[in-house]
């Protein structure tokens, strides 16, 4: 039964530290977004909690310490890990608005506040491992040791695998990051309140921690750590929505993490607040003229454009919009205006890629628009050589693909390597910016149109409708001249390093 018991402890345990390092990815996502640098930050910070408290346990489970002893410890170990777990919603909602605006770079910042939330959740509960497994030697009088600690090591493994699982696929989308933490902070408090009394231990470990919990229920409740930031969390974003006064009384925003992606007027669907989506309106017009669209959108977010061109042209255009995420089209139609039935509109929640290339060979398209992100880079399946090629497939003789890119003003490296791999398949590539941000030497927002037909020829694209804007398309002599001397990769399914290539921008105190 004690074998039992102790195997049961230790698979539950290793599942709620691996829920919690997923969770991890969630919680920080409002704040800093959802990169490489995150995940490899939450990885290394868990693994590192891990391995000190495997040590730590490894002496607390010396060879005199005898089952009454080592089971105390597991209670305090287990007490600690829930009471650092709910510690950590509340240092996220006090730690992390000051870590943001300290003008640290943002690897600093990931690292500091991952380190602040998820260290000692890990370590504590990384001590309850060696203690247990030590207790299961002692106990067991039949087999040799090396099996007992075989069958934990697996128990523990299996644990995690199991806890990977169970918050990936069922946690957060069901009962939300901030819902997974309690729960995992309800386990542990459970599992410690059960080596508590199992051995009859003084209740002056079990009243130290319900304290604890109680006082950080009540801080918590102060700077509401326990309300999600999220308007809805769903399997990929936290959504959120807003007014957005600072633009009209009747407009409002999606953010998706922590970058705001669309912005919508309620009264005038075709008025566009965002410059690179107004700039692929002007471009379209002066391209294919009063021309209802044939155009697949690739990433929907608040559906901005899709929603202006159905107002606009109706029955007669063809608007496929392949979205992901389901969340984040009912988000648009709930709080953003969109008419997910407006004739004209189709919407696919897949990956844009998939299902491109799940297309019939016709029809063919004019538009191909790439606004797909995550955090500020696009996925690297999508800027592939590959892809292009499949896109370029795709487009009528006279249409033309655009795609929104975020870089750094000063070395743009990725724009530089997107670009070059363009023209492995399109004659015609060029990069165009906003007025108001040339010269800016931080973050910019490009808008790069690749196309089979020549040149418009214009250096300058100005606004015929809405807000009164102008382009500037980047002189191709001086584009080809900085991206051969920046010596950039072309992207291929195989090497696509979108992160390191952005890493001027993704590491500036700025981003």
């Amino acid at each position: 039964m004690r074998q039992f018991l102790f195997g049961s402890a230790l698979l539950v345990s290793s599942a709620c530290g691996l829920i919690l390092e997923i969770a991890a990815g969630r919680l920080l996502a409002p704040y800093v977004g959802m990169s490489l640098y995150t995940w490899t930050a939450i990885i290394a910070v868990v693994l590192a909690g891990l391995s000190v408290g495997h040590w730590i346990g490894g002496v607390l489970a010396a060879p005199h310490v005898d089952a009454k002893r080592g089971t105390q410890r597991v209670a305090w170990a287990l007490g600690a890990a829930a009471v650092s777990s709910a510690a950590s919603l509340v240092l996220l909602r006090v730690v992390a608005g000051i870590l943001v605006t300290s003008g640290l770079g943002p690897i600093i910042v990931i690292v500091v506040l991952t380190t602040a939330l998820f260290f000692l959740p890990s370590l504590f509960v990384g001590i309850v491992s060696p203690i247990l497994t030590k207790l299961a030697v002692d106990d067991d009088h039949h087999d040799h040791p090396g099996r007992v600690i075989g069958r934990m090591y697996a128990l523990g493994t299996l644990g995690a695998i199991a806890g990977t699982l169970i918050a990936g696929y069922v946690f957060i989308s069901w009962i939300g990051s901030i819902g997974t933490v309690l729960m995992v902070t309800a386990v542990y408090a459970a599992l410690a309140l059960f080596f508590t009394l199992a051995d009859r231990m003084r209740l002056a470990a079990l009243g130290s921690i319900t304290l604890a919990l109680a006082g950080l229920g009540l801080i918590g409740q102060q700077v509401q750590a326990f309300t999600s930031p999220c308007t809805v969390e769903s399997d990929y974003f936290c959504i959120r929505t807003d007014h957005a006064p600072g633009f009209a009384p009747t407009a409002r925003l999606m953010a998706l993490d922590h970058l705001v992606h669309s912005i919508n007027d309620r009264d005038q669907p075709d008025l566009l607040y965002s410059p690179y989506i107004h700039f692929v309106d002007e471009y379209a017009k002066h391209r294919l003229g009063d021309a209802a669209p044939q155009a697949y959108f690739i990433g929907g977010g608040g559906f901005t454009l899709p929603r202006a061109w159905a107002h606009v042209f109706g029955t007669q255009a063809r608007l496929v919009v392949a979205e992901i995420d389901p969340a984040v089209t009912r988000a648009a139609e709930e709080h953003l205006w969109l008419d997910a039935d407006a004739p004209g509109l189709e919407i696919v929640h897949q990956d844009g890629r998939m299902h491109l290339q799940s297309l019939p060979p016709e029809p063919t398209f004019d538009v191909i628009f790439g606004d797909a992100f995550h955090d500020i880079s696009i996925p690297q399946h999508l800027v592939s050589q590959e892809f292009h090629a499949e896109i370029a497939r795709r487009l009528k003789p006279g249409g033309f693909y655009a795609l929104n890119v975020v870089d750094s003003g000063r070395a743009p490296d990725f724009l530089f390597a997107l670009v070059k791999t363009l023209g492995e398949d399109f004659p015609t590539v060029e990069v165009w910016v906003e007025r108001e941000e040339i010269g800016q030497y931080g973050r910019v927002t490009f808008v790069v149109t690749a196309s089979l037909s020549p040149s418009l020829g214009t250096p300058v694209l100005s606004s015929q409708s809405g807000l009164v804007r102008s382009w500037i398309r980047w002189p191709e002599s001086d584009l080809n001249r900085r991206i051969a001397a920046a010596d950039v990769p072309v992207l291929t399914d195989d090497f696509a390093p979108v992160d390191r290539l952005m890493s001027g921008l993704l590491l500036s105190p700025e981003h």
